[in-house]
């Protein structure tokens, strides 16, 4: 992949512009408009704005073609992937870009809480081009009409997170750095399995509950030990981990959904392109079985993820989880 750092700075820009024009749209239109649901694709619901979104995957596509071809993936494209410009093959492209343009669209339709726009660039090794081989990777918050400052995140090449916040009411931005809890214990402090959408998440919550018993012994009358935070953004879990907000989270849906042989909706690999961003700034994360997570860059595939904020907490939480797991056969000894 040629080139890195002028990618960067293309893409840095695209977030600034789609974040602002986000903002604006929310602004301009009412709740019920951008909720309003436009059809549903790829086992996911789309609505008027994701729409928006869809047409930002084009426009990063048109802006970062201009001196190379690529592979673009993401949500709205013919099978989830084009090579641009029109015409080039696939196997001359300098990298794969994956783009989620709006991560985490319910809550910010809603104006409940910020979405994520995300980006993460490989260097083309053909059809087998994976998360692990994403090098550079971008997320910007897109706040709240009602927000002032807002986040972005990023790393290419090298072993540091680079970080802004923006006060969108001055202009003024100031450096950002990233840095997850030093707690070595759960108690006291945030973590959870996502269970965002009804048919798992009885069982979800039950391992949930399960685990926090277990860690911490059983629960004393009264008192809280432990809280959970459904964040409906895959971005916005790794920034809740990064930023030392929340010690553990869990996505493991997939694993759900496969035990009963069903499609549910789940995490896909372009909402954790840019897990490198956490990993770098000293997040664990892991898939399901504590190896390095990993995933074909598609809209289709199912991604069970997990993150701890540090390794004591991942001592604490991870052989508790995966004893849950085994017990429940939605895995098994082998790993």
């Amino acid at each position: 992949m040629r080139d890195p750092l002028a990618l960067l700075d293309t893409i840095l820009a695209l977030h600034a512009e789609v974040r602002d024009e986000i903002v604006a749209a929310t602004e301009r239109h009412s709740l019920e408009s951008m909720a309003a649901v436009d059809r549903d694709d790829d086992g996911d619901t789309i609505y008027a704005i994701d729409v928006i979104g869809e047409a930002i995957v084009t426009r990063f596509a048109d802006a970062l073609a201009r001196d190379r071809a690529i592979v673009v993936v993401g949500e709205g494209l013919p099978g989830g992937r084009r090579t641009y410009p029109d015409g080039a093959d696939p196997a001359s492209a300098d990298c794969w870009i994956v783009v989620d343009p709006i991560d985490g669209t319910r809550g910010l339709m809603y104006q409940k809480r910020s979405a994520w726009i995300l980006t993460g660039v490989a260097p083309n090794r053909g059809p087998a081009t994976s998360l692990r081989d994403i090098e550079l990777a971008v997320q910007t918050e897109i706040p709240l009409v009602k927000q002032h400052l807002c986040d972005s995140l990023w790393i290419s090449g090298g072993r540091s997170v680079s970080g802004e916040r923006l006060n969108r009411l001055t202009g003024e931005r100031a450096a950002l750095s990233p840095r997850p809890s030093r707690a070595t214990t759960i108690e006291q402090g945030f973590g959870n399995l996502s269970r965002f959408f009804p048919g798992p998440r009885g069982l979800l919550a039950e391992i949930d509950d399960a685990l926090v018993t277990r860690v911490l012994g059983e629960l004393p009358p009264g008192r809280a030990v432990a809280f959970e935070d459904q964040y409906i953004s895959t971005g916005g879990q790794l920034y809740e981990l990064m930023m030392g907000h929340d010690r553990w989270s869990a996505d493991l849906r997939p694993l759900v959904w496969a035990q009963r042989s069903q499609r549910g909706l789940c995490c896909h690999p372009y909402d954790l392109c840019t897990e490198l961003i956490a990993r770098t700034a000293g997040v664990i994360v892991t898939d399901a079985h504590g190896r390095q997570v990993d995933a074909p860059l598609d809209v289709e595939t199912d991604v069970s993820w997990i993150g701890y904020a540090n390794s004591a907490i991942r001592t604490q939480v991870e052989p508790v989880l995966r004893a849950l797991l085994q017990e429940r056969r939605l895995t098994d000894s082998r790993g």
